[in-house]
């Protein structure tokens, strides 16, 4: 089943993670909870999907409806982590606003049900693009097209009114970007007090210092979505390219939008980038030709959003650290058992080697293009 893992009415889970997934839903109790929000149902089907490396993603069939339910992952997890019901309460604000987000349908914060909060929002088909581009988007025209739609929807996102939507108390802008170097430094700490038994990163050290130097005194203050990726974004099918939805907003806060723009470019590959250090996370199909260059994305940004884009460099290596910090999250969660995701022990060598990149462009001699 390619580590999609199943439970149905009919039966019990398929595949050998059966304990780690019993921790994630229990079937009984997620029933009796949606027949008395939603009605009772004849069918109810649960589908683990396995794409995601963060908060753990289900697919629920109840009766003829389809949605998609949204967890923290089992185990222990870092302190501010996984904060699943504050995606919900941002996607619910946008709901009427021109920003792509799926409809959504419930929350729950009583942990009884399943161990940990959870939210359910109506399920979207599509692609998300991952590793590649589908084959309808395989032209010059479509991955122009495709560029603009991803940096035009960033722009809307950094262009909404939070107190218009009721998002006006959503987080603590001025000082944001300090706070993310201490908070990411404290994700660190955490996955190092067990990873740290198996190896060490000592590059993390020298970042840490790096980006509390050079971490800018004062930014615009706008929604920031904090993961702003093409793996979290989906186009509906058919073509030209139609970004539809944007997802994982569990990071999401009001604070500095250069922070999401940086986090784009670094995973916005160019024909004469080095292969990337992580290359499970980091796809590449963005050097084919067609695709916006990064400076053309940051014109366009600029253009389309009335923020002026700078010191990107910064922008970048705190977009690179904080994914070598989730990558040293997800394998302190392998080595505890608390995952099933044939990604996080690949980040033994991983985070190593994306930390020595990191600090190579902070220092000026990787990629600082930009």
């Amino acid at each position: 089943m390619n580590d999609v893992y199943e439970r149905t009415t009919r039966g019990g889970w398929f595949d050998v993670s059966e304990e780690y997934l019993d921790r994630l839903v229990d079937e009984g109790s997620l029933s009796d909870y949606l027949t008395d929000e939603l009605g009772s149902a004849e069918e109810f089907t649960v589908t683990r999907h396995d794409q995601g490396h963060s908060n753990e993603t289900l697919f629920v069939e109840w009766g003829d409806r389809e949605f998609v339910l949204r967890r923290p992952p089992a185990g222990e997890t870092a302190e501010t982590a996984h904060e699943v019901t504050r995606e919900y309460l941002v996607m619910d604000a946008l709901q009427e606003t021109p920003v792509p987000v799926p409809t959504t349908v419930l929350a729950c914060e009583d942990e009884s049900v399943l161990g940990a909060e959870f939210y359910l929002m109506e399920r979207q088909h599509g692609d998300v693009l991952r590793t590649d581009e589908p084959e309808r988007f395989q032209s010059e025209t479509a991955r122009e097209r495709l560029s603009e739609e991803v940096i035009d929807t960033l722009a809307a996102i950094h262009s909404v009114d939070p107190a218009a939507v009721g998002l006006d108390d959503f987080g603590y802008p001025e000082g944001f970007t300090e706070r993310q170097v201490r908070r990411w430094s404290e994700q660190f700490t955490w996955a190092f007090d067990v990873t740290g038994e198996e190896r060490e990163v000592p590059e993390v050290y020298e970042l840490m210092s790096w980006l509390t130097e050079h971490a800018p005194e004062g930014h615009p203050h706008m929604l920031v979505h904090g993961d702003f990726k093409l793996d979290n974004l989906m186009f509906a099918p058919g073509t030209p390219p139609d970004l539809t939805a944007v997802f994982d907003w569990e990071l999401s806060t009001l604070g500095d939008p250069h922070t999401d723009l940086g986090l784009l470019l670094l995973f916005w590959q160019e024909p004469d980038d080095p292969d990337p250090p992580i290359p499970e996370l980091m796809p590449t199909f963005t050097a084919k030709p067609g695709y916006l260059s990064r400076e053309e994305l940051i014109e366009r940004y600029e253009r389309e959003s009335g923020i002026e884009a700078e010191n990107l460099r910064f922008y970048r290596v705190l977009a690179a650290y904080k994914m070598a910090a989730l990558g040293e999250m997800f394998f302190r969660r392998h080595l505890e058992g608390n995952a099933a995701d044939s990604l996080y022990p690949k980040m033994r060598d991983g985070v190593p080697r994306l930390a020595k990149r990191t600090l190579e462009m902070a220092k000026g001699s990787g990629d600082v293009s930009l």
